[in-house]
C-alpha cells in the first residue's frame, strides 16, 4: 500500500462534543475559548482538550456528509456554491482577484486542492520554533490526514520534465521542503476522499471539548481596567450568536493560564481584533467601535501568493489529478500541475475545474466588471469550446513569499461581512521577475522530451500562452503583447492559489509566543501571523502550528499548576 493514515477518516465521526450553537446556554465558562474551527483551530482544540476545558466556536457547519467537500471528483463544487449555507464565502480583493474564505469546520482544508508539504528548515529556524517539537507535530497531523498520491502518466511526465530541464535533484516522495523536484503528499486518500483538519478532532478528549457550529463571534470582551498586576486590558470572554440570531456569551474561568485564542484565518483574525477594539484608531472610529488598544499594525502585511498557469491541451487522455508534483527552484518560484478532463469536475459539469470562473478564478477586472453576470458569461463562453479544450492540464507556478504586501480594512461591524483587502500583486518587481522565471521553466517542461506525448507539436509556446491569456477562465483586460512579454502575461493572467496570509504578524501584532502585544489572555494562532507563506503550500504548517502551540500551552499549564 502506498497510502498511510486512517482510510476511514473521511466518514462521519459523529463527534459527541459537536453541537449547533442554538443549543448552547446563554452564558458558559471555559479554560480556553478558541475562535475559528479551521486548519489551526481544530488541532489546537484537540490538544488543549486533553488537560483543560475548551470551547471551539465555528461560524460554519460540519464538513461531514457533504460530498462536494469529501470527494476529489467534486473539487470546485464547494467553491462555486454561493448560497448562504456554502462552506465557502467568496470575496473579491481590491486588486480585482476573486477568491474564497472557508466557512466550515476544518477551514481551508475542506476546500483546497489537497497538496501537503512541510515548511523548510530555514523557515522553522526564522520562526524561532523548536525543531524537534515541530517534527513531532507534523507527524501527529500526518497520521490522520496525509497520504502518498498515486502518480500516473501525466503527472509523471511533468515530474520527469522538471528533472530533464534542470530542476534537480529528484527527491522522490517526501513531505519535506527540498530544492529540486519531488512528489508531495495529499490529503485525499486512495479512494479519493478528503481528510481535513476536522478529522484531527478525533484526537480530542471528548469530555474536555465543546464544539459549536454556526456560531459567529461578534466581539471579544475585555476587562478594561486590567488586573491587579497589570494595567493592560485583559480578554475575559466572547459574544457570539447562533443560527437564530440569539446572542450568547462565553467567559474564561478564573485562572492565570486561561486564554482566548483567535484562529479565524488571515481575513477573520484581523477583522475580529478590529471589531473588538484592537486596531488602527482611524478605522475603529470610522465604525464607531470603542478603542481597547490603538494597534496600527492590525490588518497590515496582507499577502497572497500569485498563481499563473499555462494550459496544455493533450492529444492523449490524461488522468484526473490535483497537485501532486512540485519543482522547488532556487530562483524563488515553485512549479506544480493539475490535469484531467474537466480537471476534477467529473461529468456533472463542463468547466475548467480548478481554474473555472465558477470558483472565482477571475483575474484583474475593472471594478464595474466584477459581477456575477461576468462570471455567467464566462461559463457560457466555455460551452462553445470544443471537447479537445477539456482534455489536458495546467502547469502552474507560484512565487515564494511573496515580497509584495497590502492591507485589510473593515467594511462593516458584522463579522459575517467580508473586510476589504488589497494584496498588491506584483507591486514589488522581484515578485514579477520570479513569475517570469517560473513561466520560462514551464515553457521548457512543455518542450521537454519527457512531456512529448502530452503536447500537440503544432502548438507553439506562443500559441499556448495566447490560448491561456484569452481563455474565458480569465475575464481580463486583454493586451496584445501578453504572449510576447512574459511580464505582461504574468500581470494579465494572475490568479489566487488561496495562500493569503498576514494581518496579525509576529513581532507586529503578536509576539513570538503568539500573544497579542499590549493585551493579556489573548493570542492569535493561524496563518494571519505569517510574514511569508511556508513551504510550497501552507496547510501542513498551519495544522502543525495548531498542534505545536497546543503542546506548548499544555506544558506551560502543567508546569504552572505544579508550582501552585
Amino acid at each position: 500500500m502506498l497510502f498511510q493514515g486512517y482510510a476511514s477518516a473521511q466518514s462521519d465521526p459523529s463527534y459527541t462534543f459537536m453541537h449547533q450553537a442554538r443549543t448552547a446556554p446563554t452564558v458558559s465558562y471555559y479554560d480556553y475559548i478558541i475562535i475559528g474551527g479551521g486548519t489551526a483551530g481544530c488541532p489546537l482544540a484537540a490538544t488543549l482538550s486533553q488537560k483543560a476545558s475548551v470551547l471551539l466556536l465555528e461560524r460554519g457547519g460540519s464538513p461531514y456528509g457533504n460530498t462536494n467537500i469529501t470527494d476529489l471528483a467534486a473539487f470546485g463544487a464547494a467553491l462555486s456554491d454561493l448560497s448562504p449555507s456554502s462552506p465557502s464565502q467568496r470575496f473579491v480583493s481590491e486588486d480585482g482577484v476573486v477568491s474564497a474564505r472557508a466557512r466550515v469546520l476544518g477551514g481551508g482544508s475542506c476546500l483546497n486542492a489537497g497538496f501537503y508539504s512541510r515548511a523548510g528548515p530555514e523557515y522553522v529556524r526564522l520562526a524561532g520554533w523548536d525543531a524537534k517539537l515541530v517534527n513531532e507535530s507534523y507527524q501527529w497531523v500526518e497520521k490522520v490526514v496525509a497520504f502518498e498520491p498515486p502518480l500516473k502518466q501525466w503527472q509523471t511526465a511533468v515530474r520527469d520534465g522538471l528533472v530533464e530541464v534542470g530542476v534537480r535533484p529528484y527527491n522522490g516522495f517526501t513531505y519535506d521542503h527540498m530544492y529540486g523536484t519531488k512528489v508531495g503528499g495529499t490529503i485525499f486518500d486512495h479512494d479519493g476522499h478528503r481528510h481535513t483538519a476536522a478529522d484531527l478532532l478525533r484526537y480530542a478528549n471528548a469530555s474536555g471539548l465543546t464544539v459549536l457550529l454556526h456560531a459567529p463571534v461578534h466581539q471579544i470582551l475585555f476587562a478594561r481596567r486590567g488586573t491587579v498586576n497589570s494595567t493592560m486590558p485583559k480578554a475575559r470572554g466572547v459574544l457570539f450568536s447562533d443560527a437564530n440570531g440569539l446572542a450568547h456569551r462565553a467567559y474564561l474561568r478564573r485562572g492565570t493560564n486561561n486564554e482566548i485564542i483567535v484562529s479565524s484565518g488571515a481575513l477573520g483574525s484581523p477583522q475580529l481584533l478590529m471589531l473588538s477594539g484592537i486596531g488602527p484608531r482611524r478605522q475603529l472610529r470610522a465604525h464607531n467601535i470603542t478603542i481597547i488598544l490603538n494597534q496600527p499594525m492590525v490588518g497590515l502585511g496582507m499577502s497572497d501568493n500569485p498563481m499563473n498557469a499555462v494550459f496544455i491541451p493533450s492529444p492523449n487522455p490524461v488522468e484526473v489529478s490535483l497537485i501532486q508534483v512540485v519543482g522547488i527552484t532556487h530562483n524563488g518560484t515553485y512549479i506544480e500541475a493539475a490535469c484531467g478532463e474537466n480537471f476534477a469536475s467529473g461529468t456533472r459539469t463542463r468547466d475548467f475545474g480548478m481554474f473555472s470562473p465558477k470558483i472565482g478564478q477571475l483575474s484583474t477586472l475593472p471594478p464595474k466588471q466584477r459581477t456575477q453576470e461576468a462570471i455567467e458569461k464566462a461559463i457560457e463562453d466555455m460551452k462553445a469550446l470544443p471537447q479537445s479544450a477539456f482534455m489536458g492540464g495546467f502547469i502552474l507556478e507560484k512565487i515564494m513569499g511573496p515580497i509584495s504586501t497590502g492591507h485589510l480594512e473593515l467594511t462593516s461591524r458584522s463579522p459575517n461581512d467580508n473586510p476589504s483587502v488589497t494584496f498588491n500583486y506584483f507591486k514589488d518587481p522581484r515578485d514579477l521577475q520570479r513569475c517570469v522565471d517560473g513561466i520560462k521553466i514551464i515553457e521548457k517542461v512543455i518542450g521537454s522530451n519527457s512531456f512529448a506525448s502530452f503536447r500537440y507539436n503544432d502548438y507553439s509556446i506562443v500559441n499556448l500562452l495566447n490560448m491561456t491569456a484569452s481563455s474565458p477562465v480569465n475575464l481580463l483586460p486583454k493586451h496584445a503583447n501578453a504572449s510576447k512579454s512574459l511580464e505582461q502575461f504574468c500581470k494579465d493572467t494572475v490568479m489566487t492559489i488561496w495562500h493569503y496570509h498576514g494581518g496579525c504578524q509576529v513581532d507586529r501584532v503578536v509576539d513570538r509566543d503568539y500573544k497579542v502585544i499590549g493585551v493579556n489572555s489573548l493570542r492569535v494562532i493561524d496563518g494571519s501571523t505569517f510574514r511569508n507563506s511556508p513551504g510550497t503550500n501552507p496547510q501542513a504548517t498551519v495544522m502543525m502550528l495548531g498542534r505545536y502551540m497546543g503542546v506548548k500551552l499544555m506544558r506551560e499549564r502543567l508546569m504552572s499548576e505544579g508550582q501552585e
